[in-house]
């Protein structure tokens, strides 16, 4: 007999085929630790997955506690993510105009941001990351009556297993992704355009956040 905080076959059926619908959309936590995989390796992508992963930890929480419901019905507090998060991806695409996406082509030296910053840009992108965001909020709960028992842990189940099956596949795309790093570190104009890429991406991704209304 499964444990009380395990849902069902059907309810982990149909949670199973939204979250690998969500795991292959893409969005700014994808495409920063794609890009950090392709610029400074497999480290910089694992390091960027782990911040990413991170996030989704919290968010876990923040749900089986309650306080995403309360977000989702705050208009205010969902306006202050909203302004904070697109903020956050505008300055990682400045960043990426401005000085590269942490590349150095030079022989000579390499300087290359530290594991710590990786991982903190990683769950600086995933706390504010909209799908996400909007995934635990209006989602997960679904998958959960209000009035069961079990819903803390049934929530906290749903989470953890979410990013269980979320990153052997994340990995496989770091790995895949690692197999254009020399050919991006060798040819610098090819690199520019990547900077220019991902600053459209994450420029992107603001501008969809900042158009995204609260739930009432």
């Amino acid at each position: 007999m499964l444990p009380d905080f395990i849902p069902s076959f059907s309810v982990l059926a149909g949670f199973t085929a939204a979250a690998l619908v969500l795991v292959f959309t893409p969005g700014p936590d994808m495409a920063l630790f794609l890009s950090k995989t392709l610029i400074q390796g497999r480290k910089a992508g694992i390091a960027a997955l782990l911040g990413v992963t991170s996030g989704l930890i919290i968010h876990t929480v923040f749900a089986a506690i309650g306080v995403s419901a309360l977000l989702a019905a705050s208009v205010f507090a969902f306006t202050v993510l909203k302004i904070v998060g697109a903020a956050y991806l505008i300055w990682l695409a400045v960043q990426a105009l401005r000085n590269g996406t942490s590349i150095a082509l030079e022989a000579v030296k390499i300087t290359e941001q530290p594991f710590h910053r990786l991982w903190l840009q990683g769950l600086g992108v995933n706390i504010l990351n909209p799908k996400i965001v909007l995934f635990f909020v209006t989602f997960l709960p679904q998958f959960v009556s209000a009035d069961d028992p079990d819903a803390t842990g049934k929530l906290l189940f749903l989470g953890s297993y979410f990013v269980l099956l979320g990153m052997p596949l994340c990995l496989t795309m770091i790995l895949g992704a690692n197999a254009f790093a020399r050919f991006l570190k060798s040819s610098p104009r090819a690199v520019r355009m990547f900077d220019w890429a991902f600053a459209g991406i994450m420029g992107s991704f603001a501008l969809k956040l900042l158009m995204a209304k609260a739930s009432n």
